[in-house]
C-alpha cells in the first residue's frame, strides 16, 4: 500500500476537471490502469494485476489476483488452494486469492505511464471539446486573427481552435497580414487525423447573408427574410429580400438611414458591390428587379418550360443591364433560374426589320407575287408561309390591292410552296449508286495510244487525234482557201 498526498491531488483532478473537461473519476481510471501496466513491465505481461485509488483516503493498494485450480497450468495467474494457504496476508476466497504487493516499488515507472496517458486523454478530450462545440456552429459568423500562413491557406486563431482560410474561400482582391481580425462564415467542420478541422469562407454566399442578419434587426427579428444571394466574391453581389409585414419596405430596412445599415457590409467585403432585390411570385417582375440598377422596359416570357426570357431595355441601359463582362445579367440569371436574353430598342427593330426583310422575300417567291404585294401581305399578318396557305380568299382581298382572282392565286401558290416544302422534308435522299467500274479493254485507252503512237514516230489516227479548238486549224486537214468569184 502506497500513500499519496490527498490533500494535493484532489484540487489537481478538480482544476483539471475545470479546465479540460474530464472528470475526477476518469483520472482515477487512469491512474489505474497506468500502475497496472507498470507492474505488468516490472513483473511480466501475464499477470493478473488490479489497481485501487483511494483519493479520499489518500491510499493506492494493489493486488495480484490468482485463480484456484486443482492443476496448475499456467503460474502467473493460477495457484493451488494448499499453495494459496500458505500466503500470509492474502485475501483468499472460494475463487481466487488477492496478494497485495507494495506500489512503491513500482509507482515512479506508473507516475511516467500516467503522464502520458493523461496528456494523450488531454488532447484526445480537447479534440471532441473542440468538434462538440463548432460542429453545430456551422453556418454561423465567427471573428479570429490571422494567425500564419501555410500553403496560401491562412490559419485563424479563433481562441479555443485554429481554423482554415483555404484559396478558394478568400477573395482574390483582399490581403492579409498576420496579426489583422478576419471575420468569416464557418463552411464546415469535419474530423482530421490531427483533430478537427474547421473550414472557413469569405467568398460563400452565406458570408453575406450572415453580414445582413448582422446589421439589419429586421433580417435577425424575422420580419425580412434574405431569401437568395447571388455571388462574384469581390466584385458584386445580389440579394433578394422579402418582408412578411407589409409596412416594411424590405430594401429601405436593409439599407437603412442615407446607408447607414448596408455601408458596414460592403466595408466588411471591401468594397464589394451590393444590389438589393425584392422578391414577388411573377416571375416578369422579379426578372425585371433581378436586373437593376437598369431600367427595363418590357419582359416578355419566351418559354415557362426552359425558363427563357427576353428583355428589352433603352439603348442608354444596354451596357448598365448587362454589366461589365456580362456580370449584371450572369448575376440575375443566376438568381431567378431564368436564362435572360437582354436587347435593346434599336436591335429589336433591326430584328423585327430583318424578319421582315426575310418574310417578303419568301412571298415574293410565290408565283403572282411581287414585292409590293410581298409587302402587303406581310403588314397584313400574313407573312407565314403555312398561315397563309390555310388563308381565304374573302381574308386577302381586304389588303389593299388584291382582289379576288390575285387573292386565289397567291393561296394556290402558298399551298403548292407548302407541299413541295413537305414532300422535299418527308422523302429523304437516297443514295446515289456507286459507278460501276469499267471493264478491262484489251485494247488501250485513248492516251496510251497516242503516247505510243507518238514514241513510234508513226501518225496517230484520226479518232484518236485530240479535238481541236474552234477557229483552230485541224492538221490532218489543210485550211480551204476561199476562191474568188469571177465577175
Amino acid at each position: 500500500m502506497a500513500q499519496i498526498n490527498k490533500g494535493e491531488l484532489i484540487p489537481i483532478m478538480e482544476q483539471i476537471e475545470r479546465d479540460k473537461g474530464i472528470k475526477k473519476e476518469e483520472i482515477l481510471h487512469m491512474i489505474e490502469q497506468a500502475l497496472v501496466s507498470a507492474y505488468r513491465k516490472h513483473a511480466g505481461m501475464q499477470v493478473n494485476v488490479e489497481a485501487i485509488v483511494d483519493a479520499d483516503a489518500g491510499q493506492i493498494r494493489a493486488y495480484v489476483v490468482k485463480t484456484l485450480v486443482e492443476t496448475v497450468t499456467n503460474p502467473a495467474v493460477e495457484i493451488t488452494a494448499a499453495d494459496a494457504k500458505r500466503f500470509r496476508g492474502g485475501v483468499l476466497t472460494e475463487t481466487e486469492l488477492r496478494i497485495p504487493v507494495d506500489a512503491e516499488e513500482f509507482a515512479r515507472i506508473a507516475a511516467q505511464t500516467a503522464k502520458q496517458v493523461l496528456i494523450q486523454k488531454f488532447r484526445e478530450t480537447e479534440r471532441e471539446s473542440v468538434y462538440a462545440e463548432y460542429k453545430p456552429k456551422e453556418g454561423l459568423l465567427v471573428n479570429g486573427q490571422v494567425l500564419r500562413f501555410a500553403n496560401r491557406n491562412i490559419i485563424v486563431d479563433l481562441g479555443r481552435a485554429e481554423a482554415i482560410l483555404p484559396p478558394r474561400e478568400q477573395v482574390r482582391r483582399e490581403r492579409w497580414i498576420i496579426g489583422d481580425r478576419v471575420r468569416a462564415v464557418i463552411l464546415k467542420v469535419e474530423k482530421g487525423p490531427r483533430g478537427p478541422e474547421v473550414i472557413l469562407s469569405r467568398a460563400a454566399p452565406d458570408f453575406v447573408k450572415k453580414l445582413f442578419e448582422q446589421e439589419v434587426p429586421e433580417i435577425y427579428e424575422k420580419t425580412v427574410d434574405v431569401v437568395e444571394v447571388a455571388r462574384e466574391p469581390g466584385l458584386r453581389s445580389k440579394v433578394v429580400v422579402k418582408s412578411h409585414n407589409p409596412k416594411v419596405d424590405p430594401v429601405g430596412a436593409c439599407v437603412g438611414v442615407k446607408g447607414s445599415r448596408v455601408r458596414p457590409i460592403i466595408n466588411e467585403l471591401q468594397g464589394e458591390r451590393i444590389d438589393l432585390v425584392t422578391w414577388t411570385n411573377e416571375s416578369a417582375a422579379f426578372i425585371a428587379n433581378a436586373l437593376s440598377p437598369a431600367k427595363t422596359l418590357s419582359v416578355q416570357i419566351l418559354s415557362h418550360e426552359e425558363k427563357r426570357a427576353e428583355v428589352l431595355v433603352a439603348d442608354d441601359q444596354l451596357s448598365l443591364a448587362i454589366g461589365k463582362g456580362g456580370q449584371n445579367v450572369r448575376l440575375a440569371a443566376k438568381l431567378t433560374g431564368w436564362q435572360i436574353d437582354v436587347r435593346s430598342t434599336t436591335q429589336k427593330k433591326e430584328a423585327a426589320a430583318a424578319v421582315f426583310a426575310a418574310h417578303v422575300e419568301d412571298l415574293s417567291q410565290l408565283e403572282g407575287v411581287g414585292e409590293k404585294t410581298a409587302e402587303v401581305l406581310q403588314k397584313g399578318g400574313w407573312g407565314d408561309m403555312d398561315r397563309l396557305a390555310q388563308a381565304k380568299i374573302e381574308d386577302l382581298t381586304t389588303l389593299t390591292g388584291i382582289g379576288e382572282k390575285t387573292a386565289e392565286k397567291i393561296i394556290e401558290s402558298a399551298k403548292a410552296a407548302v407541299a413541295a416544302r413537305s414532300t422535299q422534308a418527308e422523302t429523304p435522299a437516297e443514295a446515289s449508286p456507286a459507278p460501276e467500274a469499267a471493264a478491262p479493254s484489251e485494247e488501250p485507252p485513248a492516251e496510251a495510244a497516242l503516247a505510243e503512237a507518238a514514241a513510234n514516230g508513226a501518225p496517230s489516227s484520226p479518232e484518236l487525234a485530240p479535238e481541236t479548238a474552234p477557229g483552230a486549224e485541224s492538221p490532218a486537214e489543210p485550211a480551204a482557201q476561199e476562191t474568188p468569184k469571177s465577175e
